[in-house]
């Protein structure tokens, strides 16, 4: 065991934050600990680390257990370069080196059977055998792993101190990982991580032999790669075994079992009582009415299950219908000072098309989308009717000084205050918001009032960077479901890989200078990236129709023709499969929004049981898939 903790409390100038948390974390756990913002997260990190005292309860930690953290917006300075940094962590590992080699230059100076060998010879071996558990001899291929795993494969000889913020913080990380902790704890270790360098820390953390606690807004990684999660609500702790799906699915099952097991006591109790009244006043069953009072007194209650608090509402809408072909871009060339992101990039969105852009960081991506807001690009065409609403991902358009209430209204000034109100409400920010400047909101909070102002802007092609950035799990969720909902169309940048996956029916991937696109949904175009690695052969881009084969050549036998026939008829079959199948998704997560469904625990197992069935198929219909396009 390297952590427990039992009845553990805490709180700030007497309010409470933690209350009688309970938990273990033992070798080996991998650990997702979510909760609202403003749950207590990083507080009992802290406490974890030893940073702060509990109030009450036991904390207790494994004699001398060695700890690595990585926070949110963790980095460092150093005048010493990337792999000078990373290679003083090896400092003993080298040494022992050099001691070995000094050991070994002695030991052939001295005659063999003398003291002085046999002194030597001991030495040897147990130097020998200190590098060999070690793993010494392979320090600098550890570290070039890390590194080039980080997106660090050019930057060995470049200054720490010339790096940006995020680059400090990947290299931190690089740091934890070769440091090789017993108990890993990573706050928010996606965050400046494009998807190549998401999935390598993915697959390096799956074979990580220490502990690892992270917290994390990334439901993709939380589905990928944590096996328990620990929620923070209501100052409570609840222990969930399983990956970020099934514990919404826990989730569930327990908030309805608690509200109806509350129920059903208020509503025995309420029967007792009535009995009570009834029958307290007359002789023949004064007695019968007394016990029954009795018992009422003695039942231990069943505590007002709290539910989880009630997530931001978006709802996305439009005045005009544009024309069908709302962008196209030809020949597009596109510049960032002296370089050269894009050159003769061509593309197409159509109305209601939901494209999400992805790309490695400094590829262009943001720059893309400036340049289609700006409008003024002559390889840019859109289409007629179209208006554009942007949300970007710094929060620029608001103003710092104006009040939360007035940054709204002040663009609507027509609009009544009650609605203005109403709106802010919906987002998540409320009466004791209203006065406060935006310079004074969290994160989240700026997140949500800038979501408020994009949704009233009316734009039928929204166009959004980073959206998710900040905002907790159930405002993602919530932006989600009303960016599904929205008929106009979507172009979006996102390192949120269960956002994009949710949303995206076209990817557009841009990579060394070049532009892509993909009809299909994000799991295609992933599938499509997996096998082009695995293979050497050029496979075709993902798309959701087949093309005809007739000028494909000549084939030599009949039963090569028969088994061509028999590919094409087998393609067309899984593509009628895995769109009834992402229908039938659709519609089954439709429902799980509606009161008819949560308030109805046996139907509401039997849509989830149904989802990862769904899920299970179409993993395999995909794979068979790649293997006959």
């Amino acid at each position: 065991m390297l952590i427990s903790a039992d009845n553990l409390c805490f709180g700030f100038n007497g309010e409470p934050l933690l209350a009688n948390l309970c938990f273990s974390l033992n070798e080996g756990d991998r650990v997702g600990l979510i909760g609202a913002n403003g749950e207590g997260k990083t507080t009992l990190v802290r406490l974890i680390l030893g940073e702060l005292e509990p109030e009450s309860g036991v904390l207790f930690r494994k004699n001398g257990i060695r700890v690595g953290y990585l926070a949110q917006n963790g980095g460092y300075d150093s005048a010493r370069t990337v792999f000078e940094e990373m290679r003083e962590i090896f400092s003993a590992d080298i040494r022992a080196i050099a001691a070995l080699r000094e050991v070994e230059e002695k030991i052939s100076r001295e005659h063999e059977g003398t003291d002085a060998f046999r002194a030597l010879s001991a030495r040897y071996e147990s130097l020998n055998k200190q590098i060999a558990a070690r793993d010494s001899y392979n320090f600098e291929v550890r570290i070039r792993t890390v590194l080039n795993g980080m997106g660090f494969e050019n930057a060995y000889e470049q200054a720490i101190c010339t790096m940006s913020g995020g680059e400090k913080a990947r290299l931190k990380l690089c740091r934890l990982l070769l440091e090789d902790p017993e108990l890993l704890i990573l706050d928010e270790p996606t965050n400046h991580l494009d998807m190549k360098t998401l999935f390598w820390l993915e697959d390096y953390l799956a074979s990580y032999k220490g502990a690892i606690l992270t917290v994390s807004h990334d439901r993709y990684f939380l589905d990928k790669f944590v096996s328990t999660v620990y929620e923070i609500e209501h100052k409570k702790l609840s222990v969930f075994k399983g990956n970020y799906t099934k514990y919404k699915l826990l989730k569930a099952e327990k908030v309805a079992r608690l509200v109806k097991e509350y129920e059903k006591q208020q509503a025995e109790r309420a029967h007792m009582q009535d009995y009570v009244d009834r029958n307290l006043v007359r002789a023949s069953t004064t007695k019968m009415a007394q016990s029954r009072r009795l018992a009422l007194e003695k039942m231990e209650l069943v505590e007002k299950p709290q539910l989880p608090p009630a997530p931001p509402k978006f709802r996305f809408g439009y005045m005009d219908k544009p024309y069908e072909r709302v962008l196209e871009a030809l020949s597009l060339v596109l510049t960032a000072g002296e370089k050269t992101l894009l050159t003769n990039a061509s593309f197409t969105l159509m109305r209601g098309e939901k494209c999400a852009v992805v790309g490695d960081n400094g590829t262009g991506k943001s720059t893309l989308v400036k340049e289609i807001v700006k409008g003024k690009n002559p390889a840019l065409r859109f289409g007629r009717f179209v208006k554009i609403a942007c949300y970007d991902q710094e929060n620029a358009n608001l103003n710092p000084s104006a009040r939360v209430l007035d940054e709204l209204w002040g663009r609507h000034s027509t609009w009544d205050q009650t609605k203005i109100r109403g709106i802010l409400a919906q987002a998540g920010l409320f009466a004791e918001d209203m006065d406060k400047q935006v310079c004074m909101l969290s994160g989240g909070e700026r997140a949500k009032l800038a979501l408020a102002v994009f949704e009233c802007e009316n734009g039928n092609f929204l166009i959004l960077d980073e959206p998710t950035n900040h905002l907790d799990l159930p405002a993602r969720e919530s932006l989600e479901e009303a960016l599904k909902e929205f008929d106009g169309t979507v172009l979006f940048i996102s390192h949120d890989r269960y956002f994009i996956r949710a949303l995206a029916g076209k990817i557009i991937e841009l990579e060394n200078g070049a532009l892509q696109e993909f009809n299909g949904t994000y799991d295609e175009y992933t599938a499509y990236k997996n096998a082009l690695k695995a293979s050497v052969q050029p496979i075709p881009a993902p798309t959701l129709s087949t093309k005809s084969d007739k000028n494909e050549g000549h084939y030599r036998t009949k039963e090569e023709r028969a088994e061509d026939a028999r590919r094409r008829t087998r393609i067309k079959k899984i593509e009628e499969e895995i769109s009834a199948l992402e229908e039938e998704d659709e519609q089954i997560n439709a429902a799980l929004a509606t009161p008819e469904v949560t308030g109805n625990f046996a139907l509401l197992t039997e849509k989830c049981n149904r989802l990862d069935e769904i899920k299970t198929l179409l993993d395999k219909l995909y794979a068979e898939y790649e293997t006959l396009i």
